[in-house]
């Protein structure tokens, strides 16, 4: 009687642990499909634009000299 008892709740602890298992993947895989179909890649839409504008004002260093001079001073 006593094995019995102690069949079955190993039983049933692998039941709730296979039944948990599989929640726990069909979750990712579901969580993983929602994100396959999603274009990271679009054209953004509103205000925004590009960070490598060639219409860019900003002064950008152009010899090897300033470039490790603003490295220094930016402190990197």
């Amino acid at each position: 009687m006593k094995y019995l008892r102690i069949l079955l709740h190993t039983i049933k602890i692998f039941i709730v642990f296979t039944l948990c298992m599989l929640f726990f993947y069909f979750g990712l895989v579901w969580i993983n499909e929602e994100y396959q179909n999603y274009n990271r890649y679009h054209q953004p839409e509103g205000k925004a634009i590009k960070v490598n504008s060639p219409n860019e004002i900003h002064e950008t260093p152009s010899t090897v000299i300033d470039r490790v001079k603003l490295f220094f001073k930016l402190a990197e």
